[in-house]
């Protein structure tokens, strides 16, 4: 599979512009969602930059290298550097590394990336069927 960097990249775009509308505009998602909504379209925009940047790595492969890199992150948290502490006080530093360490953000995570190899799975699959 060879994928189209161009797509990715618009795909990128949109699902930053989603992850920070839920993040700014709570209230258009069901409250019990808490934040996880903007959690798992960080490790979908993360699958997606991996698929950028390796287009022509399999969905498998694409997955595992955006769940490491997503729990990497996550496990950070537990690691209080100064330097570290005063980059993620920023708001580029909160939107990228987080703050506090959650098992449910690691969840949240794998569910954007499922859906990111369901989508890339799906459209992979309807591509097929219109070549054929």
């Amino acid at each position: 599979m060879k994928r189209n960097r161009y797509c990715y990249a618009v795909a990128i775009a949109v699902v930053i512009g989603l992850g920070l509308l839920s993040r700014r505009c709570p209230g258009l998602l069901p409250s019990a969602l808490g934040k996880y909504p903007g959690d798992a379209l960080w490790a979908l925009m993360v699958f997606g930059g991996i698929g950028l940047l390796r287009p022509r790595w399999r969905s498998r492969s694409v997955a595992l290298a955006a769940l490491v890199i997503s729990a990497g992150v996550e496990f950070s948290k537990w690691y209080r550097a100064p330097w570290l502490e005063s980059v993620r006080h920023t708001l580029a530093g909160r939107l990228v590394l987080g703050s506090v360490f959650s098992w449910r953000n690691i969840a949240a995570y794998a569910v954007g990336i499922l859906l990111g190899w369901a989508l890339e799975t799906a459209i992979r699959k309807l591509s097929a069927g219109r070549k054929a």
